[in-house]
């Protein structure tokens, strides 16, 4: 912005107030001394004229600058560029903060964008490889026969006292006919059990094997039992089913499964579990079997990953 540019009087407007402690000449007296120079009409210069009252009405007390826009320069070697000494080590603290709060944020933000993007991954991944292969549970069935000892009218009618020792032979028939990419894979720690009633009669262990896409196996499993009581109406209820020729019986098993997709991407170990309802003619030697119908109980198998 331009300064303000005040004008000069000219020599034609009326002439500036004298300063203080002086009179302003009379032109008639100075007029009157050049005509007269007589000493004895000039006043006396030792002697001080007071000022006219009007002189400190028309002069303002104090002189303040006219309006306008200044521009108020500093030099550099009076600029504080750094705070004092005293004052260093909080200035430096306080001054670091903001930018260690702007880091662990950004870590943060940067973590958690890194684990979404690996979730997501993992979600494509698992999405693909089920598209690809159309991976199926297996299923499983008690073919028509069992052997069954132990468990004969003598026993059932004068029991031992240390209990019934039943021993049963049973076959289960895993199908894994649905899969055609998908090979499955039975590990060891799983086991198959019988029970009557509620009342477990035998277990014994699951065999460890492996499964071929389009496969089915026959698993025979030794289930053995001992100490087995059962108490008086189990063995009335027995006994009629055994008259009847329909005995009931719960196979239930419980098999470790990982499945394989080609020769090097598997699956997690999971616990796929079975429940087959059957009907036995007779509880000596070979009974005939009747299957009522298998259940596979099984987590999806998105989360075997």
């Amino acid at each position: 912005m331009a300064d303000r540019v005040h004008p000069m009087p000219s020599p034609s407007s009326s002439p500036l107030p004298p300063p203080p402690g002086r009179r302003r000449p009379d032109h008639h007296h100075l007029q009157q001394s050049d005509a007269d120079p007589d000493p004895a009409a000039a006043p006396a210069t030792d002697e001080t004229t007071p000022l006219h009252p009007s002189f400190f009405h028309d002069r303002p007390l104090t002189l303040s600058p006219p309006p306008g826009t200044y521009i108020i320069q500093v030099p550099k070697d009076q600029v504080l560029r750094s705070p004092p000494p005293d004052r260093a080590r909080r200035y430096k603290k306080l001054a670091g903060r903001p930018a260690r709060r702007r880091r662990l944020r950004r870590a943060c933000c940067l973590s958690c964008a890194a684990l979404l993007a690996i979730l997501a991954a993992a979600a494509a991944f698992a999405g693909a490889v089920f598209l690809i292969f159309r991976p199926r549970a297996p299923s499983f069935s008690v073919p028509s026969s069992l052997s069954i000892h132990g468990l004969d009218a003598t026993a059932l009618a004068s029991p031992p006292a240390a209990g019934l020792s039943p021993a049963l032979d049973a076959a289960v028939r895993a199908d894994n006919g649905r899969n055609g990419k998908v090979g499955v894979e039975y590990r060891a720690g799983g086991d198959v059990a019988v029970s009557y009633a509620g009342q477990r009669l035998a277990a014994g262990p699951w065999p460890a094997f492996r499964q071929a896409p389009r496969n089915v196996t026959v698993v025979a499993a030794a289930i053995r039992g001992q100490g087995v009581r059962l108490t008086d109406a189990q063995r009335r209820q027995l006994a009629a089913d055994r008259a009847a020729r329909a005995v009931p019986l719960t196979v239930e098993a419980r098999v470790p499964v990982r499945l394989r997709f080609g020769k090097v991407l598997r699956t997690w170990t999971v616990d796929v579990k079975v429940r087959c309802e059957v009907a036995v003619d007779r509880l000596d030697g070979n009974a005939a079997v009747v299957n009522r119908g298998c259940r596979v109980r099984v987590k999806p198998l998105w989360l075997w990953w």
